[in-house]
């Protein structure tokens, strides 16, 4: 197990509101070594005790039900160094020793390569591992391009890209119920289902992320990686074992049969939006184009919907419907797959006989079953719910992906040439949004947002 972990973008919001807390989540539940040391790295010329005052009040904040000994464990454990990103001797002054080290870069998409480069030069430990969050690059050239400089600096078993959708527990629990009960996996299909819905609406606002955000957008932020990856879960042939290399073939199996968009395509099954000025819980929400940091002029979107239609035996006929929106006036995560409406109604009213829906809930995590039953009154139909809660994870999903990379389990990390795939997905949208080929539809901060294609 690694024993040291190498944080670039160390006094950023991720490493803030999620890999500091992740880490103490760990230390609480016994899972770090002896020894374990933490080095963070940024431009700002902070010393060792002016950081760690920094990531003590940060974890006070974001982690505050970890007990007190976990957070001034993680706190003691770090130590902290400003460092140059484009010299490689000054990136070669984090790594002390021949200990291999995870490298976690938490930052934006766009020094990936550059930070790649540098610690090709400087080189790294053997049995070292790298950690890229998403999006990985920003397009499909880019991402063939930084896959090219990865395969130079380490092994595709030693290179994590990560997405945090793929730790939740509802999210493994998609699958999970596919397979593990017989009543689901014959119903599977396109036979039954004709809707799969995916959707992250959330109440959030920009919330002083324009740095990142603005040069992003709601497709790449969210589309590209979280909502496919739900997708492939979804859609996924059983895999013969839940390894790393059968998981993440079944998954590459689904994107290769997403049916290319033409432009039509993309006029008609493709939305983009922006919020406008609005209340949510009481608050006034100004405007996308106004929140600080926003260059109106980019177009950027803080809301997207495709529907995509994969081309195989199990899925032909079935709508795949991925959602994302920004300051909705309510939370709404989850994957809902809608079932067909029964071919034969013997009493009741058909507008009774709603289809079934099986809803997986992403936040709050649980699962839910939509049917109908008959009513009150004999041969009248009413619509019921069954639903449970999960068991919540004894660790965050930044935890648990801390620890798979920390002890080299890449099972829920995305792939080469699956990262490449997605891209290809949504290279249509992308240049026929950059054409300005259909409209920016706007909404209301604190609204429902877009009507559904």
């Amino acid at each position: 197990m690694i024993d040291q972990l190498v944080i670039f973008g160390a006094t950023g919001d991720l490493t803030a509101r999620y890999l500091l807390p992740a880490l103490a989540a760990l230390q609480d539940a016994g899972q770090l070594p002896d020894g374990f040391e933490v080095v963070g790295t940024g431009r700002q010329p902070l010393s060792t005790e002016q950081y760690r005052d920094w990531a003590s009040s940060r974890l006070d904040e974001h982690a505050l039900a970890c007990p007190l000994p976990a957070r001034q464990a993680v706190v003691a454990s770090i130590r902290y160094q400003p460092t140059d990103v484009h010299d490689p001797d000054s990136v070669a002054q984090l790594i002390t020793d021949d200990r291999p080290v995870a490298v976690y870069l938490a930052l934006p998409p766009a020094l990936f390569p550059t930070v790649v480069t540098t610690l090709q030069q400087t080189g790294l430990p053997p049995d070292s591992r790298l950690v890229l969050e998403k999006p990985f690059g920003e397009d499909l050239d880019s991402a063939v391009r930084l896959n090219r400089l990865l395969a130079k600096l380490l092994p595709e078993q030693a290179v994590f890209r990560v997405d945090h959708f793929l730790a939740m527990t509802t999210v493994q629990n998609v699958l999970g119920s596919r397979l593990a009960n017989r009543i689901l996996e014959p119903v599977w299909n396109s036979a039954h289902i004709e809707e799969v819905a995916i959707t992250w609406e959330e109440t959030l606002a920009l919330e002083g992320r324009a740095s990142y955000y603005d040069g992003t957008g709601a497709l790449k932020d969210v589309v590209q990686n979280h909502l496919l990856q739900l997708m492939c879960l979804v859609a996924m042939e059983p895999p013969l074992s839940i390894s790393e290399r059968d998981l993440r073939d079944r998954k590459l199996d689904v994107l290769r049969a997403v049916r290319p968009l033409t432009e039509d395509d993309v006029r008609t099954q493709t939305r983009r939006g922006r919020y406008t000025a609005g209340h949510i819980d009481g608050h006034d929400v100004p405007a996308y184009v106004d929140e600080e940091g926003v260059n109106p002029h980019r177009g950027t979107e803080t809301f997207a919907e495709v529907v995509l239609h994969i081309d195989n035996w199990r899925w032909s006929g079935t709508r795949f419907r991925l959602r994302t929106g920004k300051a909705f006036g309510a939370d709404r995560k989850e994957v809902a797959i809608h079932f067909r409406p029964v071919p034969y109604l013997a009493f009741g009213r058909a507008e009774d006989a709603r289809p079934n829906v099986l809803r997986f809930g992403l936040e709050p995590e649980g699962m839910a079953l939509d049917l109908v039953g008959t009513g009150p009154r004999p041969r009248t139909l009413t619509p019921f719910t069954l639903a449970a809660q999960t068991e919540p994870s004894r660790l965050p999903a930044y935890g648990q992906l801390l620890l798979d990379v920390l002890t080299g389990d890449p099972t829920l990390s995305i792939r080469g040439d699956e990262a490449e795939q997605a891209w290809r997905v949504l290279t249509p949208i992308l240049s026929a949004w950059e054409k300005d080929l259909l409209p920016m539809h706007e909404y209301a901060a604190g609204s429902t947002g877009p009507p559904p294609i």
